[in-house]
């Protein structure tokens, strides 16, 4: 009666019924109704999985004329295509199987990340459609790591790529709030992934300090400023991971001649047993610019957490706040007027070098952004003061 050309309906969620109930579910709505209808499998919400046997029955059934796949189990899509897709669409719903899907005989996808990225979508569809596959699991390959992310946050991870991409869209509703189901740190990561393929686009800013300001290309969200100034003291913070490999940046960038530049040399020339602060280097003799110390928030406790801690977590700290300059979120002109502190964890028991690497690479660099950008802001904090939660709070 509203216009709608079609339904798309999930199995029953609450009291999850088992094959003939799924199939009398189908059957009534079906019998009640002359749109088509497409099939939804969705198990990770529902918690009732259509199985493909009950699909081989509904599928004679007139109006019904689709599947809907959001159950990420290829062998499951393979059932389907098998049994059929000669009588139905099949369709996929999972982001991360689109190529395979495709390429095995899906005659199309609805994907949440589309609302993101809808002309990757189109072109990895033109080239499977047209035996480009090469091409297609290149398009896979790239997006692959967004199209993950937003898999695992949901709704809460498409709006806020949107509101990043400056397409507002608006905030979820309650419950669904940003440091749950989207973490801060996702959300970081989602934004890096944007800038990767160019949703976000680099604009241009004007960093002041001094007499002299200057302007730097910066991948700039709304809640990016036009003008980046006061470099007395800069604050910046960031935990990434989990478990005892987790990493928590926190940081400080002011100018040379400032409050931070004297606590700077004030660290280098009175060090503190076991927490030594150690001049940031990308190899022997060569320093980063901005000139940056780190200083372990603990004292190493052992020589392998001393190792781990002067080792893959200051490699660390140099990759990103060089990656920084080249991003042009700390300006190259800047480099001389400025220097960091950093204050880095390391978990006494943490082993994984590789992993202590990535996570403190990207704590470093989302902290380095933050400090930048000003965030969060007053109102941020204002707004997110109620759904907190500390990571390491035990409630009983």
């Amino acid at each position: 009666d509203i216009g709608a050309d079609a339904a798309l309906i999930v199995t029953p969620y609450y009291l999850k019924p088992k094959a003939k109930g799924i199939y009398d579910h189908y059957y009534t709505i079906a019998e009640k109704t002359d749109i088509p209808i497409i099939l939804y499998n969705i198990p990770i919400c529902t918690g009732v999985e259509l199985p493909w046997t009950v699909v081989e029955d509904l599928v004679d059934i007139e109006n019904i004329v689709g599947i809907k796949d959001s159950s990420g189990d290829y062998k499951y899509f393979s059932a389907l295509l098998e049994k059929v897709s000669d009588k139905i669409s099949v369709l996929i719903g999972w982001d991360e199987n689109v190529l395979g899907a495709l390429a095995g005989g899906a005659v199309g996808c609805i994907l949440g990340s589309a609302n993101v990225f809808p002309k990757v979508w189109l072109e990895i569809y033109d080239h499977v459609k047209n035996n480009r596959l090469k091409e297609a699991q290149t398009l896979q390959k790239k997006i692959q790591k967004l199209a993950r992310l937003l898999i695992n946050s949901g709704a809460l991870g498409v709006k806020s790529c949107l509101n990043m991409m400056n397409i507002p869209v608006g905030k979820c509703r309650q419950p669904i709030v940003l440091g749950d189901s989207l973490s801060y740190e996702i959300k970081d990561e989602l934004r890096v992934e944007l800038e990767k393929l160019e949703l976000i686009k680099k604009s241009d800013i004007e960093f002041e300090i001094g007499d002299q300001p200057l302007t730097s290309r910066f991948y700039a969200v709304g809640i990016t400023p036009k003008k980046i100034s006061d470099f007395e003291l800069k604050v910046g913070e960031a935990l990434v991971g989990n478990r005892v490999e987790l990493a928590h940046i926190d940081l400080l960038i002011g100018k040379k001649d400032g409050p931070v530049g004297i606590a700077y040399a004030q660290a280098l020339t009175n060090q503190e047993e076991g927490r030594e602060g150690l001049q940031v280097i990308l190899e022997p003799n060569m320093q980063v610019k901005p000139p940056t110390i780190m200083i372990p928030t603990i004292r190493p406790i052992s020589l392998r957490h001393a190792s781990l801690t002067y080792g893959p977590a200051q490699a660390a700290i140099a990759k990103a706040v060089i990656q920084c300059v080249e991003d042009g979120i700390l300006p190259k002109n800047l480099a001389d007027q400025i220097v960091l502190i950093v204050n880095v964890f390391v978990h006494p028991s943490a082993s994984a070098r590789k992993r202590i690497f990535i996570n403190n690479y990207k704590a470093t660099r989302n902290a380095i952004r933050k400090a930048m950008e000003g965030i969060p802001t007053i109102d941020d904090g204002i707004e997110n003061a109620e759904n907190a939660r500390h990571p390491f709070r035990n409630d009983p």
